[in-house]
């Protein structure tokens, strides 16, 4: 309701008598559930919503999906709960193919993002066969960090 107020050229509706089609993106609104026992289908690919902790009072939903492939993409969180590390992880739900996580700061910490050393140890617990960190900060060094983190994976 409050998108088709302030937005409502995105939100199909009944013509009037005499008002013309307009050419602007129709965006088809759906309720996600924060619940992995409830996946949806987008363009034909099949999620299921994996709820993380994002901060201490707000659920965020990172995303599994792929048939030939498990892919899951986590881009704001600061913890997982047991049940949506479980999913991910090769010793629960199976081996992901490739995990993209959040990885906010190289030192220090965040309030609502993992940072290095937590998203260090989330790639250690739920050992994916790929993991590409997003969300970087600029005090990130490409070169270097890619360089650690390749003698990281291979230790």
């Amino acid at each position: 309701n409050s998108i088709s107020q302030k937005f409502p050229y995105l939100v199909k509706k009944k013509l009037k008598e005499g008002e013309e089609v307009r050419r602007v993106a129709q965006l088809d609104w759906r309720i996600i559930e924060s619940d992995l026992q409830k996946p949806f289908t987008a363009s034909g690919l099949q999620f299921v919503p994996l709820p993380v902790i994002h901060g201490e009072d707000y659920i965020c939903l990172g995303f599994l999906f792929g048939r030939k492939s498990k892919v899951a993409y986590i881009s704001d969180v600061s913890r997982f709960p047991p049940s949506t590390e479980d999913a991910i992880s090769k010793s629960g739900g199976g081996q992901l193919d490739l995990l993209i996580l959040d990885c906010l700061y190289r030192t220090g910490s965040h309030n609502v993002h993992l940072c290095w050393d937590q998203t260090l140890d989330a790639i250690k617990r739920i050992c994916p066969k790929k993991a590409l960190l997003i969300g970087l900060t600029h005090e990130m060094d490409h070169h270097k960090d890619n360089q650690t983190l390749e003698e990281w994976s291979r230790r």
